[in-house]
């Protein structure tokens, strides 16, 4: 679990970084699922566009998301969502002290 000060950390790096997923009409399919989870092992912070004109619908996708990839929800900015997950292996981010 990630702290309130790490969050707003993260937060801070989100305004450089891209949107790396679109999530269509289709919803979270496994193929979507898929590059998930490759994107997390490989960026641990990522945007993901959730094209679905119902808040609800997107509250739904991005809680579906973090309880199967064991990610943490960082952000919520209209059909933007941002997800972290920590590379046990090979860390990305670093948290300042």
């Amino acid at each position: 679990m990630i702290s309130k000060d790490q969050k707003k950390y993260l937060r801070t790096l989100l305004h450089t970084r891209n949107i790396v997923i679109w999530i269509g009409q289709n919803g979270l399919t496994e193929n979507v699922m898929t590059e998930v989870e490759s994107a997390l092992e490989h960026h641990e912070l990522i945007k993901i566009r959730v094209r679905s004109s119902d808040s609800s619908q997107r509250d739904v996708i991005l809680e579906k998301i973090c309880e199967t990839t064991g990610a943490e929800a960082v952000q919520k900015i209209g059909s933007v969502v941002s997800v972290y997950r920590r590379n046990p292996d090979k860390p990305v981010i670093r948290f300042p002290l």
